[in-house]
């Protein structure tokens, strides 16, 4: 009991000592202790906007040297233009998809040397569907009619799409004709070879002139297109 006295008394002296020590500031500075809080209180706002300022300008002034390191770095890379091959047919196709058959292949022209007609013949150039032969992105090759229907198509790695629409008596069975417009051209860019060739598609036994102008005028093969006419010049 005396011990709880004990402390209420300490507590309230300190109360006492307190209120002393406001009035005797206030009378003898002429400073209310409120205007004081403020005076506190705004002079630290003033320093915590001086700090926020200053953390701002460090911040910017660090990002501004972030950025110009940036830009010098970009000089390390080369300003020439990135020049993309473009691929080729045989790049661009996964042609493994497709059944594949050994064939021996040669090539042949429209021209007596291969066909035993002159320019002058009525029959000059065309082929046993009836289609003019053509050298384009898909090309009349010959084949046996047996093994590969008229409309057949192939895709020989190294010279492209090759349309069934001729015949000969010396194809037979495995063996191919593939077109080209000279006989330099046939002895220059193919001559004879052994390869795998990837069928595409099955012909109904017959083709014509309106079915292959349709697949060569395909819009989205035409970047194939040209680079085989390009070897053509």
């Amino acid at each position: 009991m005396n011990l709880v006295r004990k402390w209420t008394k300490r507590i309230i002296m300190a109360g006492l000592f307190t209120l002393a020590l406001g009035t005797t500031f206030q009378s003898v500075s002429g400073v209310e202790a409120q205007t004081f809080k403020s005076w506190l209180n705004e002079n630290h706002g003033h320093q915590s906007e001086s700090y926020s300022e200053n953390h701002k300008t460090n911040h910017i002034s660090l990002s501004f040297k972030f950025l110009k390191r940036l830009a010098g770095a970009k000089t390390l890379i080369s300003s020439k233009p990135v020049v993309g091959k473009v691929p080729t047919l045989e790049e661009s196709v996964n042609w493994e998809q497709y059944p594949k058959n050994r064939v021996v292949a040669t090539g042949y022209t429209a021209g007596v040397e291969s066909t035993g007609k002159n320019p002058g013949h009525p029959s000059y150039g065309i082929t046993y569907s009836g289609v003019k032969v053509k050298r384009d992105l898909y090309s009349t090759i010959a084949a046996d009619t047996s093994v590969y229907p008229i409309g057949t198509i192939l895709f020989i790695p190294n010279y492209g799409y090759g349309v069934v629409a001729d015949t000969g008596s010396a194809i037979k069975g495995n063996r191919l004709d593939l077109y080209y417009d000279t006989v330099d051209q046939v002895y220059n860019e193919w001559g004879k070879q052994t390869l795998n060739v990837y069928l595409v598609q099955v012909g109904s036994g017959k083709l014509t002139e309106e079915e292959l102008v349709k697949l060569n005028s395909n819009e989205s093969m035409q970047v194939f297109r040209q680079q085989i006419l390009s070897t053509k010049e």
